[in-house]
C-alpha cells in the first residue's frame, strides 16, 4: 500500500512544481489576469454559494469533512483572485442530520440568502427533504456526500437542477456484490436500517443479487440506534440461514454494533458494504472488530498522484491534522466547488450569474477539471447528472484502524486516474 514519504517537508518540496502549475492554471482558467481597468469594470461583490450539511450530531464526521474540503477549494480559488476579481463566499448551514432542518435551511438558501448554487447534504433522507426547495427555485445543487439512489431520481435529468459528485448506491451496490461474488460469496445476509438510505440501499443490493441469479439468504431491518446486543439477534438468524457474507447498509455507529456483534458471536464471516464502513464513527466504535472490513471507495487518502498529494498536504496544513475523518466527503466537495466555479466561468461577459446558466454550463463544461477523485471531462450532460461511474470504484479495507486499498492491484495502479465511462 502506498505510504507518505518519511519527511513531510520532502513531500512538500516534491510537489511544489505541481502546486505552482495548478496555481498558474487557476490564474488562466478563472480569468484573474485582467488589467486594473477591466477589473474595475467588474462587479466586486462576492459570489455566494450555499453549503449545507450536518456539522453536529451523529453525521458530523462526514459533514465536517465535506465542509473542510469545500472551504479548502474556496480558499485556493480566492487566493488567485476568485472569479474576475470577485471572491467566492460560502454560506454555511447546519442541517443537523435532520430532514425537517434540512428542508428549512434549503428554503433559506433558495429564498433569502442570494446564493447562485448550493453544495450539500450528507444524509439521503435530509437531501430528499431539502432538494425540492432548491429545484423549485431553480438553484443548482451539487451533492458531494449523500449517495442514496433516490437523490437523482426525483426529477428527470433534463429538468433537474440536482447534480452529484458522490458515487450513487446504484453503482456501489452492484460493485460490492460483484466483489464479494468474485471472492466466492453466494449467500448474502443484508442488514439495512429503515431510513431512506437503508431502504434504497437494500433495494439496490437485492437488484444486484438478482442480476446474478441470487436471492438474499437473510434480510434484517432495524431502526437507527441499533445496539450490539440487538445486532447479535439479527446475526444469529443470518448465521442460521447459512450466510457466507455479511452486507450491512447503514451508517457508522450501527455498522459498529454489527461488527461488535459478529465478534461476540465469534462468527468469522466477511463483512463488506458501502462507503459508510470507512467512517471513523464505525472504526472507533468497532475497534479491533473493524479490522479486515471492506467497503466501496472512489478515493483513498494516499498520495498516489501529485494532485492528490497536494490536496492531502494542503488539508493537513489548513486543518492541522494528518487524518481526514472521511476523505471521500472532503475530496468530492473540493472537486464540486471547482466544477461550480468552472460553470460560473462560462457565464457570458455582461450577463448575470444565475441558476439556469449554471445548470446549462454544468451540462456542457467546456474545459477539463483535473480533480482529486478523477479528471472531469464533461462529467455531466442534459441527460446525466452523475459525475462518478462504476469503473472509478475500488475496495477499501480497514487495516490498523485506517482505510487503505483492499486489493494489491488497485494499490499498484492507483497512479492511473480513472475517468468517466
Amino acid at each position: 500500500m502506498p505510504s507518505l514519504p518519511p519527511s513531510r517537508a520532502a513531500a512538500a518540496r516534491a510537489i511544489r512544481p505541481q502546486r505552482l502549475q495548478v496555481i498558474a492554471l487557476l490564474v488562466i482558467a478563472l480569468g484573474v489576469g485582467l488589467t486594473p481597468f477591466a477589473a474595475q469594470a467588474q462587479d466586486a461583490s462576492p459570489i455566494r454559494l450555499g453549503l449545507v450539511g450536518p456539522m453536529t450530531g451523529g453525521s458530523a464526521d462526514f459533514g465536517q469533512s465535506m465542509v473542510n474540503g469545500a472551504q479548502l477549494a474556496v480558499q485556493e480559488i480566492n487566493a488567485v483572485g476568485g472569479y474576475l476579481g470577485r471572491k467566492i463566499q460560502l454560506v454555511v448551514k447546519n442541517d443537523q442530520g435532520e430532514p425537517a432542518v434540512g428542508a428549512r435551511v434549503a428554503a433559506e438558501l433558495a429564498q433569502k440568502d442570494q446564493v447562485v448554487a448550493v453544495l450539500g447534504f450528507c444524509n439521503t433522507g435530509v437531501a430528499l427533504a431539502g432538494l425540492p426547495a432548491l429545484q423549485k427555485a431553480a438553484v443548482p445543487l451539487i451533492v458531494p456526500c449523500a449517495t442514496g439512489s433516490p437523490v437523482l431520481q426525483q426529477v428527470p435529468a433534463a429538468q433537474s437542477y440536482i447534480f452529484q459528485t458522490s458515487p450513487r448506491d446504484t453503482i456501489q451496490a452492484p460493485f460490492i456484490v460483484s466483489q464479494a461474488y468474485a471472492a466466492g460469496a453466494r449467500k448474502f445476509a443484508i442488514l439495512a436500517d429503515t431510513t431512506p438510505y437503508g431502504e434504497a440501499g437494500l433495494a439496490d443490493v437485492v437488484k444486484a443479487l438478482k442480476a446474478k441469479g441470487l436471492e438474499p439468504a437473510y434480510v434484517g431491518r432495524f431502526a437507527l440506534g441499533l445496539t450490539p446486543e440487538q445486532a447479535q439477534t439479527e446475526l444469529a438468524k443470518a448465521r442460521t440461514a447459512g450466510a457466507d457474507v455479511l452486507l450491512p447498509y447503514t451508517v457508522g455507529p450501527e455498522h459498529g454494533s454489527i461488527a461488535l456483534a459478529r465478534k461476540a458471536l465469534k462468527w468469522d464471516v466477511p463483512m463488506t458494504g458501502p462507503w459508510t464502513l470507512s467512517f471513523p464513527n464505525f472504526i472507533q466504535k468497532a475497534g479491533s472488530a473493524a479490522e479486515g472490513v471492506t467497503m466501496a471507495q472512489d478515493f483513498i487518502a494516499e498520495p498516489t498522484t501529485p494532485r492528490r498529494t497536494a490536496f492531502l498536504l494542503a488539508y493537513e496544513r489548513a486543518y492541522k491534522t494528518r487524518r481526514i475523518p472521511v476523505p471521500m466527503a472532503a475530496a468530492q466537495a473540493y472537486d464540486a466547488v471547482y466544477l461550480l466555479t468552472y460553470a460560473i466561468l462560462q457565464t457570458p461577459p455582461g450577463k448575470p450569474i444565475n441558476g439556469a446558466g449554471i445548470k446549462a454550463a454544468l451540462e456542457n463544461l467546456d474545459r477539463v477539471y483535473y480533480g482529486i477523485v478523477t479528471n472531469y471531462d464533461r462529467p455531466f450532460s442534459a441527460q446525466d447528472h452523475a459525475a462518478i461511474t462504476a469503473n472509478m470504484l475500488v475496495m477499501g479495507e480497514v487495516t490498523n484502524g485506517r482505510v487503505g486499498f483492499a486489493n494489491a492491484a488497485d494499490a499498484k495502479n492507483a497512479a492511473v486516474v480513472k475517468t468517466k465511462q
